[in-house]
């Protein structure tokens, strides 16, 4: 989960074209592809209904999935991106909500209200909490927590030889917390205490507009950092930093100390990538699934 927070809001903060210069590298920056997007400022015409809204949290998660869409326009809305398109003969609309349950619960409710959607999927990056789940892996929540709240069942269930038969598919309670988990002595510690698997930021602020709405609800994640992984002590130095001009003197600094860091960070960033991918190829799978009901 901290693997997203770090690509968004340091890496690309801290300017990736100036990392490169000051390592001395010629790498192109890789951006979330937007395939035929078109973008608008704002809606004039009131919207067709949709039976699918997908919400990621960041153009991060999401760029997977909209480089498979066709047809897409984009429009910024006052509390969310959207990215309206088709997935096959399918009209999606997927949207990013912002980071934490606040941003979520928001987005949520003005979807619905604009689309009056049959599913709304919260889907995304999270962090595993248990050995079992590992970078790639993915995790279809029958249960949602929070720490402040009882626990939220999810209706959708997959059928059991499906789960069995996919490598790395993985069926448990997901817990939504409010800050950034870093260390691993804290996932365990959460996985225990709310007999989670993996945690995420946002999913049960969606779940619970959803079911205050009457409306479908499903949860798909892709875990993008394990159990143990750590953050490289550079970049956990750069997370302390609360400007930009201290993120990017940090990172200058972790540069001249130890060029290969630059590598580090960059990694991170290829590992959000294919992740983002990982989620994406799952996803179009099962959308036709819901759809078709």
């Amino acid at each position: 989960m901290w693997l997203r927070w770090v690509v968004s809001n340091v890496l690309n903060q801290v300017a990736e074209q100036k990392l490169r210069q000051v390592a001395g590298q010629g790498k192109q920056a890789v951006d979330s592809p937007q395939g035929e997007s078109t973008e608008e400022a704002g809606r004039v015409d009131p919207p067709a209904t949709c039976d699918l809204i997908v919400a990621f949290a960041l153009n991060l998660e999401a760029g997977g999935l909209i480089d498979r869409m066709t047809n897409v326009v984009t429009t910024r809305c006052q509390s969310f991106v959207e990215h309206t398109g088709m997935i096959g003969d399918q009209r999606v609309v997927v949207a990013e909500t912002g980071v934490g349950q606040a941003a979520a619960a928001q987005a949520t409710e003005d979807l619905i209200r604009l689309y009056q959607p049959r599913w709304v999927i919260s889907t995304g990056f999270a962090g595993a909490l248990t050995d079992d789940l590992r970078r790639g892996h993915i995790l279809m929540p029958n249960t949602i927590v929070d720490v402040h709240a009882k626990p939220l069942s999810v209706g959708f269930q997959m059928d059991s030889q499906v789960i069995e038969s996919t490598r790395g598919l993985h069926v448990g309670a997901l817990l939504t917390v409010d800050e950034l988990i870093r260390t691993p002595e804290e996932k365990r510690d959460l996985g225990s205490r709310f007999s989670a698997v993996a945690c995420d930021m946002e999913t049960m602020a969606v779940a619970r507009v959803c079911q205050a709405q009457e409306v479908r609800f499903l949860s798909i994640r892709v875990i993008s950092d394990g159990v143990d992984d750590r953050l490289p002590d550079e970049v956990e130095h750069l997370l302390n930093q609360e400007s930009l001009a201290g993120k990017f003197g940090a990172a200058t600094r972790a540069v001249f100390k130890r060029p290969s860091s630059v590598k580090d960070m960059w990694k991170l960033r290829e590992t959000a990538l294919r992740a983002s991918d990982r989620l994406s190829q799952f996803l179009i799978g099962v959308i036709p699934q819901l759809t078709r009901d």
